[in-house]
């Protein structure tokens, strides 16, 4: 016996399954469906009517049960009984619930999301996906934001109303979540997660979520969502051993378990594609989120993500689906891809042969910077192309540049800690770091607290530390910061053409003896030149070539007094000279103040027409 509703999940090509399995409404009640492999029977428990089992009918031979209980209402607590034979069984979460039971609870509740109004239909219909767009991405862990009370969780609602403002007012475009799938464990920080359908419900309801993506829409904010789909948490309530034997997860041991702790995903399986396929457009369709982040790419890359093991065909197989399918049902939503890996066409469509994501993250550009901000000032000459190799691949693939969480926690240092030499000497550093970032291409991604140079590591029990803004140094830090989201929002020529080779130039990139560097970007308007100096060193009267004829206006120095610098700044607009250098034909004289970086603006001059001679 076979019900063709089903037909699609268990061929893999489902993206909606979370309609068909699950808690439901139906004509006289509410209908519970799930699906299980190899059981003797499943019986559905609920506190409805005190934990006394309902029997399911199988509807379908490859697994599929259902029971409808008349004249029930929502948000009772329920879980599914399989039993392996006649007296032995366990009961388990429902794989497709809406909602979960807060922690240290387990159970599935009862939760329908049809009666939230949605008032963002204009910000969707005219969200759109383009390169050519600023991306400047605020990473939060939803807890660890602002909380003033340590006692109790942070919430979506008071996120609304904490959160947007704040990313508004520091020139944010979107707001990255770090997963919000129910999990057991805080410290996990929702990467080991246990329900894909189910918005934690240790922050408020699946509602209280709606309705903070819907106010940053009405602020014109994107949300992205960092998901996980290449590991399951093992607990025994959850997907572990669904029916008694692996249903979820590899039956081979050697497969089974990750690095984490955590169970993969078996995806040799249609139905566990198809479950996971369906998750990623429930949170694009249900929630209206703008945008995923994939997190442990390598791992669909290289079996256990180790290049040794050999490419995971499966896993790549599965990505490529899984992204062509979103795209071609939410064209306008952007896929990131967390990769370690150096794999090739990682953002590459796949009718190229490439896995389909849009933007890479550069782990390779995020380690090779920080290792350079971490060295002493003497050595930085012997290692002068650290800064200088990701121009080298850049254009291989549309990345993003991270200064993520997994960088701010594990005894690494916070980003500000990271930089060399005195305390004073860290915060022009990373000034510095961060003039580098933003006119660097590519798109970016910041975790909470570099904003405002926070030393203390992340901790997901505490907030940030906004005391910190006491104190000139910290406060003076964090309007540079936000000084600088605004200059990369409103010069396009720092974003438009990110991935078009013509609009990045290196003006010196050799000059390893004095460790400056200077670079310029433009768009057929603007050029931007960014003059980099790493070490504690000044220069009065520095020349430096530049492509345009012209005025040159400072808009940007990591040391005017304003920040804490030492206000050695170029506060005249200076005019390019026609005297040749670092192969230009206009060059400038500016003062450089140690561990400066300074941007400059000027029009782009077009070259002069002749003009026609008439011979007659």
């Amino acid at each position: 016996m076979k019900d063709q509703r089903f037909d699609l999940f268990f061929a893999g090509l489902d993206s909606e399954a979370y309609k068909l399995f699950g808690c439901h409404r139906a004509k006289k009640g509410t209908k519970f469906t799930v699906w299980v492999e190899s059981a003797y029977k499943v019986e559905l428990i609920t506190n409805y009517n005190d934990y006394k089992p309902y029997p399911m009918e199988k509807i379908d031979d490859r697994g599929v049960y259902e029971v409808v209980i008349e004249d029930m209402d929502p948000y009772y607590l329920y879980r599914f009984r399989i039993y392996r034979d006649k007296n032995t069984y366990h009961d388990k979460i429902d794989p497709f619930a809406y909602y979960g039971e807060k922690r240290p609870g387990n159970a599935s509740v009862m939760y329908d999301l049809d009666y939230y109004k949605w008032q963002d239909k204009d910000y969707l219909k005219s969200r759109h996906f383009s390169y050519a767009d600023p991306v400047n991405i605020y990473e939060v862990h939803i807890n660890g934001f602002m909380n003033e009370n340590s006692e109790e969780l942070n919430t979506y609602r008071h996120l609304k109303d904490t959160l947007i403002p704040y990313v508004k007012e520091n020139g944010f475009t979107h707001i990255e979540l770090m997963p919000v799938f129910e999990h057991p464990f805080d410290g996990s920080w929702g990467y080991q997660s246990s329900g894909f359908f189910s918005a934690t419900s240790r922050y408020g309801t699946p509602y209280d979520l709606m309705e903070f993506i819907d106010e940053c829409h009405k602020n014109d904010i994107g949300v992205i969502l960092d998901v996980v789909y290449v590991h399951f948490v093992p607990d025994d309530w959850g997907l572990r051993n669904y029916d008694f034997r692996p249903m979820f997860e590899y039956p081979e041991a050697h497969l089974q378990s990750s690095e984490w702790g955590t169970y993969y995903f078996n995806l040799n399986s249609a139905p566990v594609r198809s479950f996971l396929k369906s998750s990623a457009d429930f949170y694009l369709s249900r929630y209206h989120i703008d945008g995923l982040r994939f997190d442990a790419v390598s791992h669909f890359i290289y079996h256990k993500g180790n290049r040794d093991l050999g490419e995971n065909i499966e896993g790549l197989k599965f990505i490529r689906d899984l992204n062509d399918t979103i795209k071609k049902r939410h064209k306008d939503v952007m896929l990131i891809a967390e990769d370690s890996t150096d794999y090739p066409k990682v953002t590459v469509e796949t009718k190229w042969d490439g896995l389909g994501f849009d933007y890479k993250w550069d782990l390779g550009w995020m380690n090779d910077t920080l290792r350079y901000y971490k060295m002493d000032h003497e050595y930085r000459k012997y290692h002068h192309d650290l800064m200088t190799f990701s121009m080298a691949y850049f254009y291989n693939e549309k990345f993003l540049l991270p200064l993520s969480h997994d960088e701010v926690v594990h005894s690494k240092g916070t980003i500000v800690d990271k930089m060399f030499g005195t305390y004073e000497e860290k915060f022009h550093l990373c000034r510095n770091l961060f003039v580098y970032m933003f006119t660097h291409p590519g798109k970016k991604l910041n975790f909470m607290g570099n904003e405002i140079a926070q030393f203390r590591e992340f901790d997901e029990k505490k907030q940030m530390d906004w005391d910190l803004l006491g104190y000139p140094q910290h406060d003076s830090f964090h309007r540079f910061f936000k000084d600088m989201s605004l200059i990369y929002k409103n010069h396009p020529c720092l974003y438009r053409d990110d991935y078009d080779w013509h609009y990045f130039k290196w003006i010196d990139v050799n000059n390893n003896a004095q460790s400056i560097f200077s670079y310029y970007r433009q768009d057929e308007k603007e050029v931007l030149v960014v003059v980099l100096n790493m070490m504690p060193i000044s220069y009065h009267g520095y020349d430096i070539g530049v492509p345009y004829g012209g005025t040159y206006t400072e808009i940007m120095n990591s040391e005017k007094d304003i920040y804490s610098g030492c206000n050695m700044c170029n506060f005249e607009p200076v005019k390019a000279k026609r005297r040749k250098r670092h192969g230009f034909k206009h060059s400038i004289t500016i003062d450089l103040a140690p561990f400066a970086g300074i941007i400059f603006s000027a029009k782009v001059q077009k070259p002069h027409k002749k003009k026609k001679v008439d011979k007659k």
